[in-house]
């Protein structure tokens, strides 16, 4: 889909387009070993080797809301981001989530953040990962810098 394509279409089909490649890339990533989960273990990732970071996932749900420490944390990767060019969006249902990203016999207590990293032969390649980029370069040129994407219900 080129950015072309992308900017045509109805913002309420967008976010149904956007919400279903990112499904798509969070099961890819799960599947090649290029899924970082938790607050901790992606700032590691980030301090690390930030190159290797492709796409980011910050998560809230209303019982994390008044939680100021990991506002003052997602403020810290947003910034990272940003500086470094990869992309973020926001997510406000963190058990879907987790229902995506974990596997079925753990419980995540952490998905707040979840990072897409390349793997270190580049072999995984997606296209909807491709959308996803797009859409938040789009969102960018509207000044939303953290954009909300909405994940389809099972």
């Amino acid at each position: 889909m080129t950015l072309e394509e992308v900017l045509i279409q109805k913002p309420t089909e967008r976010a149904q387009c956007t919400g279903k490649a990112l499904e798509e890339v969070l099961v890819s990533a799960k599947d090649n070993d290029s899924l970082t989960v938790g607050v901790y273990e992606s700032a590691k990732i980030m301090n690390l080797d930030p190159d290797s970071v492709s796409f980011c996932v910050l998560a809230m749900d209303e019982e994390f809301e008044c939680d100021i420490a990991l506002q003052i944390h997602f403020t810290l990767i947003q910034s990272f981001c940003f500086d470094n060019d990869i992309s973020i969006v926001r997510v406000s249902d963190m058990q879907r989530l987790a229902e995506i990203v974990g596997d079925k016999a753990e419980q995540l207590e952490d998905a707040h953040c979840v990072l897409i990293t390349n793997p270190a032969d580049g072999s995984w390649e997606d296209p909807a990962l491709e959308k996803l980029h797009l859409f938040c370069e789009e969102s960018r040129r509207l000044n939303d810098w953290v954009p909300e994407i909405s994940l389809p219900e099972r």
